[in-house]
């Protein structure tokens, strides 16, 4: 099982940010990811790390579709690509009607068809074939102006990886469909099926299986002997994801947590949450949805997780080390790898 990780920066501290991922790079983890919601971009942090590291893969953790053309998305991808040495992967999301309503100022329309017409020209651009697509979102050339077809000037790179951030069963099923890998959140490997059910139905239709996608899914990780702080640490973020990741009508997150059984807690963190009660939403946070969504507590608890995880399916372990420094995060992260690979050797 590979292991990936989040790019994480401390007040923007860019040197300590690098070094973490250096050091990362050294204990063997395979990608870094940088996020991308209301605050810095996904792409210009790849830049500035592909110039510090030889090894890692480096991938967009996501980019938001729709907020550039898919002709910018492909010069972005073929960037990146060119100045790491092939270790870009393009991982693409449709973010929420929040983010993109709110702070892009576009209609968050039709997020799964524009997401596969997206693909479709991304594709095609990164062959290095003339743009000649005519889609319900897409339209290219425009038709009745002066525009014409154009093949990109650099050089194909038609290997780029597109991995997508997907939630809803339709989404992950064009994952299935369309993506080389997907990016997980919200998942239990107890209720893997929510999600992978889905993934490998859009598979089938394009005549692969589960096995063709490489799927990155995890939590948190912590040691310690008493489980007791380590939920509690945890809890926040849950309730921000339940409460705060979209509106009463559109909460993705919310939406997969009451498929997988918790109709009634996502309801009611999310209603406090809503309402100003953060505290109260906080507390509503059950323990085992923590526990089920993270890797905590003993040596032998994570490595019950990771195996938890291997025999769900997923095959890139992706995790964010628990220390309140750089130093205290690498010493977790190199504890999860020994273990991971004590796994591995099971086998």
């Amino acid at each position: 099982m590979r292991v990936s990780i989040s790019l994480r920066l401390a007040n923007e501290d860019w040197a300590a940010g690098s070094a973490y991922v250096v050091e990362a790079e050294r204990l063997g983890v395979d990608c870094v990811w940088s996020a991308e919601a209301w605050g810095h971009d996904a792409v210009t942090p790849l830049a500035f790390m592909a110039a510090r590291t030889s090894r890692i893969r480096l991938g967009t953790g996501i980019m938001q579709a729709g907020t550039r053309t898919p002709a910018l998305v492909a010069m972005t991808a073929m960037s990146l690509a060119a100045m790491s040495g092939n270790r870009f992967i393009l991982g693409l999301g449709v973010s929420g009607p929040q983010v993109i309503e709110g702070w892009h100022g576009m209609r968050f329309e039709r997020p799964v068809l524009r997401m596969r017409e997206t693909i479709d020209i991304v594709r095609r651009a990164i062959r290095g074939e003339r743009l000649e697509y005519h889609g319900a979102v897409y339209d290219l050339p425009l038709p009745g102006g002066e525009g014409k077809a154009l093949r990109s000037a650099a050089r194909p790179r038609p290997d780029i990886p597109i991995y997508l951030a997907t939630l809803s069963p339709k989404s992950l099923e064009l994952t299935g469909e369309t993506a080389d890998g997907w990016l997980g959140t919200s998942f239990m490997p107890e209720h893997a099926g929510i999600f992978l059910d889905h993934i490998a139905e859009g598979a089938a239709r394009a005549g692969r299986s589960l096995a063709d996608l490489d799927l990155h899914a995890g939590g948190a990780v912590a040691f310690g002997d008493d489980p007791g702080p380590l939920i509690a640490r945890r809890r926040p973020g849950l309730a921000f994801s339940l409460g705060a990741m979209g509106s009463r009508q559109h909460n993705f997150y919310n939406d997969a947590y009451r498929r997988a059984g918790y109709q009634d807690a996502a309801a009611e963190v999310q209603r406090l949450w809503l309402d100003g009660r953060r505290e109260e939403a906080v507390a509503q946070v059950p323990d085992d949805l923590v526990l089920k969504t993270n890797l905590l507590g003993t040596d032998a608890a994570v490595r019950q997780r990771i195996r938890a995880y291997r025999d769900a399916g997923i095959t890139t372990l992706r995790v964010d080390p628990d220390g309140a420094t750089a130093d205290e995060r690498i010493r977790t992260l190199g504890r999860l790898m020994d273990l991971v690979r004590a796994v591995d050797a099971e086998r």
